[in-house]
């Protein structure tokens, strides 16, 4: 493996989540819990727009009603003296009505107009205003709600594949990325594997969308993975992960509901893609999408958010 080169980073933090959750709603020890309310506590940083009452109405309301709720995962290229761009944008929209989750990628190269900064690449968002302009450049270019968020570097990555045991894919096409080898068929990923596996784009005749569906792979592989946890030791291992990785403005009682209301959406899952293409603007390479196709992944979404 090459250890020293710099790592995509990317939010596997959600097979962690599901386990605690599981953990504290089947009656895990004192100690356990304690865990895990020691570390939503750490991990929970609420946006400025979550102190608007009208929002926490709106939100309470929600989770009431047992409506659809959306999710905005960031796994963000940080580096020293450098806030880092998100490098992966996926949108969950959780349907608890009919048991159903749509998973959108967005291509980080994806080209949007960004609140007050103009056209641009939409990972930029994150280097210009953190975490709430990438939710707002989200819904403001595919008009839909987002109504919490999860960003994660990539150490919460690497440690929480490792601290699963590793996870397994079935790869399509064989190929080398990274000093890692991926022959076709089904592949077992511990974390460093796991990095360069969702980094390839560059020798994928889908380029980013083939990048961007393994990551999908990945991701539903942790969340299996993690909900069949039985191992405290291990378990105390993965919150560590969490609370030194992830932040999230989920706090403890929103998760449980998640759970209690929503865990099923997990065993129905249908991907979104995203089809643009790529152009040089300003000798600048983007990705980007006519009007018809934001259009059409917001009618998706709304779709899938109101059927019953």
């Amino acid at each position: 493996m090459k250890k020293n080169k710099r790592k995509r980073k990317w939010p596997l933090w959600l097979g962690g989540i599901i386990l605690a959750i599981l953990l504290i709603v089947g009656g895990a020890i004192i100690y356990v819990w304690n865990q895990i309310d020691n570390t939503i506590e750490t991990m929970h940083t609420p946006l400025s727009r979550d102190n608007d009452p009208e929002r926490q109405k709106e939100l309470e309301a929600i989770f009431k009603d047992t409506k659809a709720v959306n999710l905005l995962l960031l796994g963000v290229d940080e580096r020293s003296g450098d806030k880092g761009r998100s490098d992966t944008m996926i949108v969950l929209s959780l349907n608890p009505k009919t048991d159903a989750m749509k998973m959108v990628s967005i291509p980080r190269d994806t080209y949007v107009n960004i609140p007050g900064k103009g056209q641009d690449k939409i990972n930029h968002a994150y280097a210009f205003g953190d975490v709430e302009l990438s939710l707002q450049t989200v819904e403001e270019n595919f008009h839909i709600p987002i109504h919490y968020y999860a960003s994660v570097n990539m150490e919460g990555f690497k440690q929480g594949i490792d601290a699963l045991g590793g996870v397994t894919v079935s790869n399509d096409r064989a190929f080398s990325q990274g000093g890692s080898e991926f022959p076709q068929g089904e592949v077992q990923l511990n974390g460093e594997q796991a990095l360069d596996y969702i980094r390839m784009r560059k020798n994928d005749p889908r380029g980013d969308l083939g990048r961007n569906e393994r990551q999908r792979e990945v991701i539903m592989a942790a969340i299996n993975k993690g909900a069949s946890f039985s191992s405290i030791t291990k378990f105390g291992n993965i919150l560590s992960i969490l609370g030194d990785n992830v932040k999230t403005n989920l706090d403890m009682d929103d998760m449980q509901t998640l759970f209690s209301n929503y865990r099923n959406t997990r065993n129905n899952i249908s991907n979104v893609e995203i089809n643009g293409n790529g152009q040089k603007i300003g000798g600048i390479w983007y990705y980007v999408l006519p009007d018809s196709e934001f259009s059409r992944v917001q009618s998706e979404i709304e779709t899938h958010m109101n059927a019953k």
